[in-house]
């Protein structure tokens, strides 16, 4: 499945000689949460002017891209401390310059930073109230309206400017700010989004150890940090120089109105498989949501005489669960075999099909290619984790035919996709959704050439995450289902979202 994207990808790091060194690390490893853009801002202290200074570097591209001068972290990016984003962002503002992360502000209580990983669902409603005020805005991200409330709070202390402005804001946030003498790791009360917590060094070092924060922890393998465990749903965590040497956080909690509602297509999709989010692996869930997936659809049956069936997956996000579609499908009796049968180019960027080339078949083309041999002749059982427009898949189905398949069957690891997220997935609008343009699923499977079409049903989905992760949190599954747990402004489209 190639068309959802991800709403970025955060990393900070506090008390890390080199931190800008970490968190271009880092996020090398959160590369997949956003390719569109990428930004570190780091905090030192400047001698001669007697104050803490904010330097960033941030420009379209990929953090390789965006960091290929070895000298920004010799002479500009210094300090112990400092926070990272990769972005993606909705079709209306990818182009806009000003809309990269993170974001710096200097206002009358000194610097703040911030970046973030979601989307404020009650964006429109505070842009309006802050337009009527005469507020001036330098970007068209809703994130930016985070540090408005900051810096108009009438509070005193800067964590309650902070907890204040949090208080205002609905949606999906999983935040990383950076302060003149902190590093504050926020999740929204929901939990929309994963963010965990690792520590890189020994508090009873000199110095303590460096803590740090990212939105998945394959960042911390990258720098070899310690998982310590997950920012909780609400919670505000503040790191300081203190914190660093004891290891004792100060925390605050927002208050939870809706329950916790942690995405479940992070599970599904997204995250990486060697991640620990919502306190479980992904590879882990996965694997179980393909085995539940060989109990609700198993591979057809053939005649004995005939080739042992194939199961190919949709690299490389579907990999895992059909490792645990095959194993499942075997155990309980059925014929078959997993093989590697379409190979995907991961060299493929944005920018690479020329204008007169711009077409989705080539697209497809490009990034995916068949082992023609091992298809030829084979009943191929195709794995997917989703379908969302449909016409990547229906491409891939035309490819493995045109490879000789004797028959293709499709298997989905997930429900069907019926409607758009506002918490920080860039899902298709409602009417592009493949789901919503036939009547059933017999129409789907003919219209994508299938001999047979098989989704994971909505129970079996969450049957399978909840006995995979033993955890008694929730989970957000409105893509599938439509049961929004945080009211969104109706009416707002996927472009007005993000302003």
């Amino acid at each position: 499945m190639a068309s959802i994207k991800d709403h970025c990808g955060i990393f900070g790091i506090f008390n890390a000689p080199n931190a800008a060194r970490l968190i271009y690390y880092g996020l090398h490893a959160l590369q997949h949460r956003g390719q569109e853009s990428s930004g570190i801002v780091t905090s030192t202290y400047d001698e001669n002017r007697q104050r803490s200074v904010m330097p960033i570097h941030k420009d379209f591209g990929l953090v390789l891209d965006v960091f290929n001068n070895p000298d920004l972290f010799e002479t500009k990016l210094l300090g112990d401390a400092g926070i990272g984003h990769n972005r993606y962002s909705t079709s209306g503002s990818a182009d806009n310059r000003a809309n990269i992360q993170p974001f710096v502000v200097h206002y009358h209580d000194g610097n703040i930073a911030l970046a973030h990983n979601g989307n404020i669902s009650n964006a429109r409603e505070l842009r309006s109230a802050f337009s009527d005020r005469g507020t001036l805005f330098q970007t068209t991200s809703d994130s930016e309206l985070i540090l408005h409330l900051i810096a108009q709070s009438r509070r005193q202390k800067k964590i309650d400017q902070i907890i204040d402005a949090l208080t205002q804001v609905e949606g999906a946030f999983s935040l990383v700010l950076l302060t003149d003498e902190h590093l504050i790791a926020v999740r929204d009360p929901n939990g929309f989004r994963p963010l965990a917590l690792g520590r890189l060094g020994d508090p009873d070092q000199p110095g303590g150890a460096a803590y740090c924060i990212a939105s998945e922890t394959c960042a911390f393998d990258m720098i070899n940090a310690e998982f310590v465990r997950d920012v909780a749903p609400g919670e505000i965590l503040v790191i300081d120089r203190a914190s660093c040497e004891t290891g004792d956080f100060t925390s605050y909690h927002l208050p939870q109105q809706y329950g916790v509602s942690q995405c479940i297509f992070e599970y599904i999709y997204f995250s990486r498989p060697d991640s620990k989010i919502y306190g479980e692996m992904v590879d882990k869930v996965r694997r179980k949501i393909g085995k539940q997936l060989a109990h609700d659809a198993p591979v057809p049956q053939v005649p004995d005489e005939d080739k042992t069936p194939i199961v190919i997956a949709v690299p490389d996000s579907s990999n895992t669960a059909t490792l645990g579609y095959v194993s499942e499908c075997q155990k309980l009796g059925y014929r078959c075999r997993f093989e590697i049968g379409l190979i995907r180019n991961h060299y493929v960027g944005r920018t690479f099909i020329s204008p007169g080339q711009d077409k989705r078949e080539m697209r497809v083309r490009c990034k995916f290619n068949t082992v023609e041999g091992l298809l030829k002749d084979r009943v191929v059982i195709m794995v997917d984790d989703s379908v969302v427009r449909g016409t990547t898949a229906r491409y891939l189905v035309q490819m493995v035919k045109d490879s000789g398949a004797k028959e293709v069957h499709f298997r989905v690891t997930s429900p069907p996709v019926k409607s758009p997220c506002f918490y920080g997935m860039d899902f298709p609008s409602h009417e592009e959704l493949l789901a919503n343009q036939f009547e059933n699923v017999d129409e789907i499977r003919d219209w994508l050439g299938v001999d047979s079409l098989a989704y994971l049903s909505v129970e079996g989905m969450m049957e399978a995450v909840q006995t995979a992760n033993k955890s008694k949190l929730g989970y957000c599954n409105a893509c599938f289902t439509a049961n929004y747990p945080v009211p969104i402004e109706m009416g707002v489209t996927k472009e007005e979202n993000e302003w």
